[in-house]
């Protein structure tokens, strides 16, 4: 009797645990948040070296606080400012201490501009007295403290001002800052999205001069977007956008004295006709400035030292390559004001040790890997830590090396991706983990030998709450194509059965020096995979030529015929995935944001036998529509590589369409035009060829927003359903060609 009460609980037990492990995925669980992770909000290392602070967010009260914990404990120790506390304002969404963090610039009313940039009004809250202060009535941009923290340097209406925090009085810098013309120091469109910076001022260490890029922008051609809005009448967002091989703003570089309220241009000399100074920074000498100098073809690069008492400029480093150099933030200075700088000069990415004088001390890491963070530097144990794919060109692990470039240290152990945030003293840092079956987690570890000293935050939860879902392991592979070992990963449906023949889609992005092979824990569209291997479909993303961390002579082979070889490896690539047992050739699809979108259109035209359907969303259909920094650093003018320009762009290749096309785009995208698929409508219409678009009304390029993105891939789902899902998985037909995949 007691035996069979066991074995009736036991069945039970087991249909529970089939049951909850066959739940599905639903496009409503991944577009509402059901797989969110839990993170560390604008963790900031405290000056002791010994605590971090972070920012808390109570969902309840709708509060936020600024948290102090100690490295050594991790336990609370205080709590420095909670907005519950504060009259003015009932929450805020950032903060920045000043060097000294006796005070804190508190974000509130944020408004989004582009993708980087924002206006938002800012208090400062004094720790000491608890007081608040408004820095200005108006919404700001880039508010900064000056070093000695008396003083915040700020952007409005394309001018610059500085507002002294004891006397309350503000001062106005520069007074020619007019819309779509003059811009001081806040950078514009084009530098803010491919330079990757919105701040274009910098204190110097003594808090008496402020350097500034100045950015005349009269003369390059304005792009307009209707914005439709709610409204009788639409309205117009007008701005600045130098297309390939069009006017870019002029740039110079000024300097303000405060003591004599005055501004000087800087002159470097060499004669720059076409130029950008993509960074400015202030060595630990107050008076030297350092600047980059960089051609509009982005493959000469010159590090300037400025003499702000002299006004004398010492040209220390020009770095050269035959494509372009890439621009990093990883210059530090030390006490000698000898400096770190990173180049691919040796064909990977490594770390490199100058002499103030700008003379080659020493390459302190090499080898076939890339160094892909620059973390700092611990004057007093001599050591740079930096990240790596020392560990293969999918994974990131931490590492730390002496300055000479000796006693390297491998300072994590789990395979996967792991980033590191370290304490102001580089006596421990919080790592974050994932991999491709691990959520993020965050731990704090010994900066000198990487042990683990205690766990700070897991997703053990989500862990949990996955395991009632039908999910398939992501497969990580290579795929040799074209002469090269291309990495890969592929995800098959759970119930996978290698005798039945499967429809395959493919993602990729493709762009220069991207990545979307990597060994970390799934982004949504992972969960969107996982969708899709439930309903049948065998989905595969290959990362092919031009993309990065493999060394500079396959991220720059693309360079001046960008969508060629790219396009080339994902045909080829798909091909070989066809000739597998369990894939059907006759239903792969492939799709694409962005740059994938114009791969993606490019791989259904010239690869019409081959695949079957593509999606591309927001994607660029010919790089004459595109901003001057980004395609002119891989193609040069339209004016000098006319062919370059015209042979690859999808929209010159209509006429080759045989499948299923899905074209996507928001009307309000600021960065790839909606004119882009309008272009390419017309081409299509005008070939006679049938497909199929979808238009976000006032959606920027990343087409969100209440329930755009399930609408969105309701859309998408809906249509690979339709145009690879006519059948089920069928018995295999016996292939005598097997693709070679490497494990």
């Amino acid at each position: 009797m007691k035996f069979t009460k066991l074995l009736l609980l036991f069945c039970i037990f087991a249909t529970f645990l089939t049951s909850a492990q066959n739940k599905e995925i639903t496009l409503e669980d991944i577009w509402t948040g059901a797989f969110r992770t839990e993170g560390m909000d604008a963790l900031h290392s405290m000056k002791n070296g010994q605590q971090y602070s972070v920012l808390n967010f109570d969902r309840t009260s709708g509060t936020t606080s600024i948290d102090v914990y100690d490295y050594k404990t991790l336990k609370k120790v205080k709590t420095l400012v909670n907005s519950n506390q504060l009259e003015a304002i009932p929450n805020f969404l950032d903060y920045t201490f000043s060097e000294d963090e006796s005070n804190i610039l508190l974000a509130t009313d944020v408004t989004r501009i582009f993708r980087r940039s924002s206006l938002g009004t800012y208090y400062v809250y004094n720790t000491k007295t608890k007081d608040l202060s408004l820095v200005a009535e108006e919404q700001i941009q880039e508010p900064t403290f000056s070093p000695d923290g008396t003083k915040i340097a700020y952007g409005y209406k394309n001018n610059l001002f500085v507002k002294d925090l004891s006397s309350g009085t503000t001062t106005q810098i520069t007074f020619d800052g007019e819309k779509n013309k003059i811009i001081n120091g806040i950078t514009d469109w084009v530098y803010e999205e491919e330079f990757g910076f919105v701040r274009a001022f910098e204190w110097n260490a003594a808090s008496d001069k402020i350097a500034f890029i100045r950015f005349d922008e009269t003369q390059v051609p304005e792009f307009s977007m209707d914005v439709y809005g709610s409204a009788l009448y639409p309205t117009q967002d007008v701005f600045k956008y130098p297309k390939a091989g069009e006017a870019n703003a002029l740039v110079s570089l000024h300097l303000y004295e405060l003591k004599t309220d005055t501004v000087t241009e800087v002159k470097v000399n060499k004669d720059y006709t076409d130029f950008y100074i993509p960074r400015i920074k202030w060595t630990n000498d107050p008076d030297v400035l350092s600047a980059h100098y960089l051609n509009r073809h982005q493959n000469e690069l010159d590090l300037w030292f400025i003499d702000a008492k002299n006004q004398t400029a010492t040209l220390v480093l020009e770095e050269r390559d035959v494509a372009y150099v890439d621009v990093t933030d990883n210059l530090t200075f030390l006490k000698d004001n000898s400096f770190i700088w990173t180049s691919e000069k040796d064909g990977y990415n490594h770390i490199y040790h100058y002499s103030k004088e700008g003379d080659l001390i020493n390459q302190v890491t090499k080898g076939n890997w890339e160094v892909t963070s620059y973390y700092g530097y611990d004057e007093k144990s001599h050591r740079i830590f930096y990240q790596s794919t020392e560990n293969g060109s999918i994974n990131r692990d931490i590492y730390s090396i002496k300055l000479n470039g000796r006693d390297k240290e491998r300072l994590t152990k789990s395979e996967g991706t792991n980033r590191a945030s370290f304490s102001a003293d580089f006596s421990y840092f919080i790592n974050t983990f994932s991999n491709a079956s691990t959520p993020p987690e965050y731990t704090l570890n010994d900066a000198k030998t990487g042990d683990l000293i205690k766990s700070i935050k897991d997703n053990d939860k989500l862990s949990e709450t996955l395991l009632d879902y039908k999910t398939s392991k992501k497969e990580f592979s290579t795929i040799h194509v074209n002469g090269n070992d291309l990495n890969m990963w592929m995800i098959k449906p759970a119930d996978f059965d290698a005798s039945k023949e499967y429809p395959l889609f493919m993602y990729q992005y493709s762009g220069p020096g991207s990545q979307s092979v990597s060994n970390t824990w799934n982004s949504a569209n992972d969960y969107w995979y996982q969708y899709l291997a439930q309903k049948g479909y065998i989905v595969a993303c290959v990362d092919g030529r031009g993309t990065g961390y493999k060394g500079a002579d396959f991220k720059k082979v693309t360079q001046k015929e960008l969508g060629k070889y790219e396009v080339e490896d994902q045909i080829e690539a798909a091909r070989q995935l066809g000739k597998l047992p369990y894939i059907d050739a006759s239903r792969i699809g492939i799709w694409g944001w962005s740059y994938g979108g114009f791969m993606s259109s490019n791989a259904l035209f010239k690869g019409n036998d081959v695949f079957k359907m593509a999606i591309a969303v927001a994607p660029v259909t010919s790089w004459r529509f595109y901003d001057s920094v980004y395609t002119e650093r891989y193609m040069t003018t339209p004016q000098e590589n006319p062919s370059g320009y015209d042979d690859n762009s999808p929209i010159n290749h209509v006429d080759k369409l045989k499948g299923d096309f899905l074209l996507i785009h928001g009307t309000a995208d600021d960065n790839v035009h909606v004119q882009n698929t309008m272009r390419m409508v017309e081409a299509l219409v005008q070939a006679n060829k049938q497909f199929e678009w979808m238009i976000y009304p006032d959606k920027n390029h990343g087409i969100y927003g209440g329930n755009t993105r399930l609408h969105l891939y309701t859309k998408m789902s809906d249509f690979i359903d339709r145009t690879l899902g006519d059948k089920i998985p069928e018995a295999s037909k016996n292939h005598e060609e097997k693709v070679k995949i490497k494990g």
